[in-house]
């Protein structure tokens, strides 16, 4: 059986860094996070396969493509986003979660909060977007 969580709990800076209780409140956001992209993407499946009819009107016909190529896109983008959520769950269970790639430092709890698949501390995040700008630049 897991950790009860009271229905309000927020992990909070005064308790120790990924305790059980806040490695299981992650837990739990990442899965419903997981949940919630799983039944976008069967919703936008079963439109997918609905939408067979042929438009007589060649800019109607252009406007169902077009709009089934960008929810195509947009189930591609959330697959990537279901790996990068297994990941963090994989992360949980080996006790690596939390902490930054690079540093080793505890990832503060309002970038978990805000994005629970973070793996890097926001000053790493920063180092890191900013060489590949000057990479980009460089080309």
């Amino acid at each position: 059986m897991g950790i009860q969580l009271k229905a309000n709990y927020r992990p909070t800076e005064s308790e120790p860094f990924m305790n059980p209780r806040m490695k299981e409140y992650f837990r739990r956001k990442l899965l419903a996070w997981k949940d919630d992209i799983l039944r976008e993407s069967n919703q936008t499946l079963q439109h997918l396969q609905e939408d067979t009819t042929q438009e007589p009107d060649i800019a109607d016909r252009a406007s169902v493509e077009t709009d089934r190529a960008l929810e195509l896109r947009t189930r591609d983008r959330q697959r990537k986003l279901i790996s990068k959520i297994d990941a963090a769950m994989k992360r949980l269970e080996d006790g690596s979660y939390g902490y930054c790639e690079e540093t080793g430092e505890p990832i503060s709890l309002k970038r978990l909060e805000a994005r629970p698949i973070a793996t890097l501390s926001i000053e790493a995040q920063e180092r890191h977007e900013r060489r590949e700008r000057t990479h980009r630049d460089d080309m």
